[in-house]
């Protein structure tokens, strides 16, 4: 008797019917799968056992020091998500840095406008594929020394908060900014070597931890919505908001303004390429990142590009005109080198009527990538069990923040605003990535990027807007971190969050947000020291001082140690001069000593000789 799932039933009912067998699709997938898994445990032995395996101490390797957890395969695989998490900076980085111009001119009344004619948008989109070959070739640089020097699974790239610091304040929108671009570069260049200089003497780590945290997140918090208000901003995002004829800023009411600042397209909001952007660059991201898809933002800026290359549609970012034919045609090629021109002769040091601006612009980049780049790493540090305990420093810390400094200077000789670690490494060493070959095959995939750079440059700007925004979302949502429960931390770091973005300026939101920490504070404790009374809360407040957890820096326990050593020699002389003084006085006493006993002696001796 046969059932209908095909299986023989008996007649006996005390009988056990035969279980089907599995097909032969689950069984050799079984089979592939085990063989798979058995050639990667084969190849991470192998790995293991050379010279590279015993370098990054991986499992197996026979390193004193070795990674338990470690893997030659994982760590591929981990180079591999890292970088696809990180794939937006190709398209992201390159579209702030062109907004400024660089050496692209754009003089006389036309300056500031949306438009300033067609050679300067030509110059412009020129400089947008410069740029994408020059984030491909400095990340891929970053990354893979990086890897070499601290082997840990942490990927450098041009950071997203700086970029917008250095592109729209120091340079400026078409070079109205602070500086001009030869300036800003050599800005970034000096500031590497000052972070050698802190991180060798170790004052970096002290630097960092003295600033009170409250305001460290606080800045954090206001990069991150001048990121999202440039991925909403025209020709840099999406273009859905503007500046207003009455109010400051308003929703956009034209997608393509002429030179004259009249509208000859149709209504910002009926753009089909905003809702291109919104739909598939926003709404898709945040739906995988709902499902905790650590390829969101990446994949949404995929979509909206893939959607923009048809010619013949209305979303198209190549249009049927010159500009449009123009693009396509180095698009269409794909595959190629592009040679930037950038090198050390563009470095200026003659700053001329601009040296307040150059002290203004290299301080504030100091101080922000000296707490993004300390704060991220110490955070991945600690998650891949490198830092342990309450000391803040991680073993071989001094070596990364050197490698990173290094990498600032470096990136700025290829034009490239400064370099940082970034947070998607974390995706990567969540996947099991514990060493620096994960660094290394994700900066070997940047560096194919660099013969694709034609591919990356077509990618529009309402696809790199939306990711932006979401870029600030992920750098906003600390904000719970900010001790909101005392007056004294909460307001200086909600001056710190407001004006960042409404001053359009990184630089004076951060002035902004420590003058009133300290002349707040300051005045609070005075008014305590003097009459006794405390706030009600002041209990609540941040605890803070100037000699904080950890090790003390390099150059002030050396100074320790130099001053022991003297004060020891000192001692050990002052010792030595009073034995040498006890010692003569001990001879001065014992001659007077000496010739009475030997007078002594004669008379006894003719005592002895007359009796």
């Amino acid at each position: 008797m046969v059932g209908t799932t095909g299986v023989r039933l008996s007649d006996n009912p005390d009988e056990i019917p035969d279980t089907p067998r599995r097909s032969i699709f689950r069984r050799g997938f079984a089979y592939a799968t085990e063989a798979i898994n058995g050639g990667v445990d084969s190849v991470n032995r192998k790995v293991s056992g050379t010279y590279v395996g015993r370098f990054f101490r991986l499992r197996g390797s026979g390193h004193a020091e070795e990674i338990r957890d470690a893997n030659f395969c994982t760590e591929i695989r981990a180079g591999l998500i890292t970088f696809s998490a990180m794939l937006y900076v190709l398209a992201a980085n390159p579209a702030v840095i062109a907004s400024s111009g660089y050496e692209c001119s754009c003089r006389g009344e036309d300056k500031g406008r949306p438009n300033c004619g067609q050679d300067y948008q030509a110059c412009i989109e020129e400089l947008r594929r410069d740029m994408v070959a020059v984030t491909a070739a400095v990340s891929a640089m970053s990354c893979i020394l990086f890897g070499l020097m601290t082997n840990m699974p942490v990927a450098v790239a041009p950071g997203m908060g700086l970029n917008s610091y250095f592109a729209y304040q120091v340079i400026g929108i078409r070079g109205s900014g602070l500086l001009p671009w030869r300036s800003a570069l050599t800005a970034v260049f000096l500031e590497g070597w000052i972070f050698i200089i802190l991180s060798l003497t170790g004052l970096r780590h002290w630097l960092v931890r003295i600033i009170p945290s409250t305001m460290k997140v606080a800045g954090v918090c206001g990069i991150g919505l001048f990121l999202a208000l440039t991925g909403l901003a025209n020709n840099t995002g999406l273009g859905l908001i503007t500046s207003g004829d009455v109010v400051p800023i308003s929703l956009a009411d034209c997608s393509n303004p002429d030179q004259q600042g009249q509208c000859s397209g149709v209504s910002a909001i009926a753009d089909p390429k905003l809702w291109l952007g919104i739909l598939g660059g926003g709404i898709l991201p945040t739906v995988l990142m709902g499902f905790n898809n650590k390829y969101s933002i990446g994949i949404g800026v995929l979509f909206v590009t893939l959607m923009s290359i048809p010619r013949s549609t209305s979303v198209t970012f190549f249009p049927y005109n010159s500009v449009g034919q123009n693009k396509w045609d180095y698009f269409s090629s794909m595959v190629g080198v592009r040679k930037t021109g950038f090198d050390m002769s563009q470095l200026r040091f003659d700053f001329g009527p601009h040296q307040g601006n150059f002290v203004v612009a290299l301080l504030t980049m100091l101080y922000v990538d000296m707490i993004d780049c300390t704060a991220t790493l110490q955070g991945l540090a600690r998650y891949t069990y490198r830092l342990q305990g309450p000391d803040p420093d991680f073993p071989g810390s001094t070596i990364a923040y050197c490698t990173n400094a290094f990498c600032i200077s470096m990136g700025a000789l290829l034009g490239s605003s400064p370099v940082t670690v970034f947070v998607e490494s974390g995706a990567g060493a969540q996947s099991g990535g514990r060493t620096g070959i994960a660094a290394i095959v994700t900066g070997l995939c940047f560096l194919a990027a660099v013969f694709f750079a034609p591919f990356f440059s077509g990618i529009p700007p309402w696809a790199t807007g939306p990711a932006l925004i979401l870029i600030g979302f992920l750098m906003v949502r600390q904000i719970y971190s900010i001790n909101w429960n005392y007056a004294g931390d909460a307001i200086p770091s909600f001056v710190t969050i407001m004006f960042i973005p409404f001053s359009y300026s990184v630089a004076y939101g951060l002035i902004a947000g420590l003058f009133t920490y300290i002349i707040v504070n300051g005045l609070i404790w005075i008014i305590s020291t003097l009459t006794g009374v405390e706030p009600h809360d002041y209990h609540l407040k941040q605890y803070w001082t100037i000699n904080p957890v950890g090790r003390k820096p390099w150059i002030y326990r050396a100074y320790k140690y130099i001053m022991a050593k003297l004060q020891k020699n000192r001692d050990q002389t002052t010792e030595e001069v009073a034995v040498q003084e006890f010692e003569m006085m001990e001879r001065r006493t014992s001659h007077p000593r000496s010739a009475v006993a030997s007078a002594s002696t004669m008379d006894d001796k003719h005592s002895r000789t007359a009796e």
